[in-house]
């Protein structure tokens, strides 16, 4: 040993080493992760580099007090530690340095279950639920780095201290909350970051406070989702619409710190104009196009296609695609946009009138049927109605099923075209002249004739004739004996013999008398001589042989 270190370690009287007694040391080698120590043993004594918080500022020939852990191993070198030494030392006086409440600057030097080991001078813990206002997941990140802790608890007994880096935060945030909430306005514009993202919102940290930033208020366009805007621990800027004092609230707006593309909406896009957009949102009504940031047109499902009949949207568009559409109109208040698409190609309604003009004749398929009539198609999209009272001239149509079928090819007269309505008005019975214009020619009172019964009702039954004219029997002129019911004398499809006893042109009516067939003319000659009475304040000419048969049966 050089005499040197000889007086040296006379001079510090540690010439009696003792385990668990601090003593002065030389370094006398520096290595990568480690440091030699000589203490005045056999052999010198080695320390981890990581007990040093700087290995940098060691120099080889200083003098550092280290604490003597084991005298001598087996190899005869001593074990010794910088960190309890200085621990040591600094547990005299952690109650004067550090008090409880007080502030602490310390270094992470590992994690442990549970927690941190901060270095303040002796070792201390922190809670994982302390290190921050949230819980971190990982608590690696933290070793290394050197923060402010405040020290909530310490026992001299056990050498314990606990810290905390929450408290100091939430301490700090509460200082910067009451600053912020007596300075912060409606209408500022604040920098913030991004805490926290849900569904419905995200919350921005304000340096003080956090404040809502709903989903409503990101963009004045349409968002599914506010992680499609924001992403965590973002920096943004943001325009402060409403703060509360009382319940420290405050309601903040993203899209608000830029124009309102709605503004000066008419002038951007009149009616008229052809825009071009994307397809953001299908709807079983339409699809939402979007045609400039912040601003969506609805194109109803009736302003697709001229001709194309579409029962839901997504026949002919899908979400994504591009298109260009016809603004049709504008409710600025309401921030809604009518679309057509349909427009940027002819109206084939146009040309309907000269297509099909009144007079002309047509041939279609039965496409569909109302209570009230039958549409026929006579191209695609282009569909003609004929009405239940134009199917025919010789009966009264309850329902076009009664005369034609879907699917059916018929052929029709044009009878109306209002291509403003987009209807065109079709007759079926027009192809034929009118029987009952010179039903004399067909038919006379008096006449006996052959028929099918066609239907059964309570009051009678129609007889199909020659000409496809229908004749009713009424109840009374079915026999001769009262009946109760008529389905009980005659049944459909049976074949009759019957008289015309009444002919009734204006409503296009025909009575028969199948009681009456077999009369002679003298019979039907007696029964009309028997009433003429009745007939002679009559303003009529003849009384109908319905009426005196009717006027018969009562008096019987």
């Amino acid at each position: 040993m050089s005499s040197i270190m000889q007086q040296l370690l006379a001079e510090s009287g540690l010439s009696q080493l003792a385990e668990g007694k601090i003593v002065s040391g030389v370094i006398t080698e520096i290595r990568q992760n480690e440091v030699a120590v000589d203490i005045g043993g056999k052999s010198e004594g080695i320390i981890p580099a990581s007990e040093f918080i700087d290995i940098g500022d060691l120099q080889i020939g200083s003098t550092i007090e280290v604490l003597i852990e084991k005298l001598e191993t087996k190899d005869g070198s001593p074990i010794l530690s910088f960190d309890k030494a200085e621990q040591k030392k600094n547990w005299d006086n952690i109650l004067t340095k550090f008090p409880e409440g007080s502030i602490a600057t310390g270094r992470v030097k590992a994690k442990v279950k549970g927690g941190l080991i901060i270095s303040i001078g002796v070792d201390a813990f922190i809670p994982a639920s302390h290190v921050d206002i949230q819980p971190p997941k990982n608590l690696d990140q933290y070793v290394g780095q050197t923060y402010d802790f405040k020290v909530i608890k310490i026992d001299q007994l056990r050498k314990n201290v606990v810290l905390s880096r929450r408290e100091l935060i939430e301490q700090q945030r509460g200082d910067k909350r009451r600053l912020l909430l007596e300075s912060i306005q409606p209408g500022q514009v604040r920098k913030g970051i991004v805490k926290n993202i849900t569904d419905f919102g995200a919350f921005i940290d304000l340096d003080g406070m956090d404040g809502l930033l709903h989903i409503t208020d990101m963009s004045w366009g349409r968002i599914a989702h506010p992680a499609d805007v924001l992403k965590q621990g973002e920096e943004i800027q943001v325009m402060i619409i409403e703060v509360n004092r009382e319940k420290e609230r405050v309601s903040l707006g993203l899209k608000q710190t830029t124009k309102n593309p709605w503004d000066e909406i008419e002038h951007k896009f009149p009616v008229g104009t052809k825009v071009h957009g994307k397809v953001v949102n299908l709807v079983p009504y339409g699809a939402f196009l979007e045609i400039e940031p912040g601003v969506e047109g609805l194109v109803h499902i009736t302003e697709m296609s001229w001709t194309k009949r579409i029962t839901k949207p997504s026949e002919v568009l899908k979400v994504g695609q591009e298109l260009d559409a016809v603004v049709l109109g504008i409710q600025k208040e309401d921030q809604k946009i009518s679309l057509g698409i349909r427009q940027l190609e002819p109206n084939p309604w146009d040309m309907v009138r000269h297509n099909y003009p009144m007079g002309a004749r047509v041939r279609g398929k039965v496409r569909n049927m109302t209570t009230y009539g039958a549409f026929i198609e006579l191209e695609e999209g282009i569909d003609g109605m004929v009405h239940v009272s134009d199917m025919t001239w010789n009966r009264k149509v309850n329902h076009p099923s009664e005369f034609l079928k879907k699917g059916d090819e018929v052929d029709a007269i044009v009878l109306d075209v209002d291509p403003s309505q987009q209807r065109i008005s079709l007759g079926m019975k027009q192809l034929a002249e009118d029987p009952w214009s010179d039903i004399e020619s067909h038919f006379k009172i008096g006449d006996v004739v052959k028929g099918t019964v066609s239907k059964i009702t309570t009051f009678g039954a129609f007889i199909e004739l020659k000409d496809g004219i229908d004749g009713l029997v009424h109840i009374s002129q079915i026999s001769e004996d009262r009946i109760e019911k008529v389905k009980d004398h005659v049944k459909p499809g049976q074949e009759v013999t019957a008289r015309v006893v009444k002919i009734d042109r204006e409503e296009r009516r025909l009575g028969l008398s199948i009681k009456a067939a077999n009369y002679s003319n003298d019979q039907l000659a007696a029964e009309t001589a028997s009433f003429e009475a009745l007939n002679r304040d009559s303003s009529s000419d003849m009384m109908n042989l319905g009426d005196i048969l009717d006027a018969a049966s009562d008096k019987k």
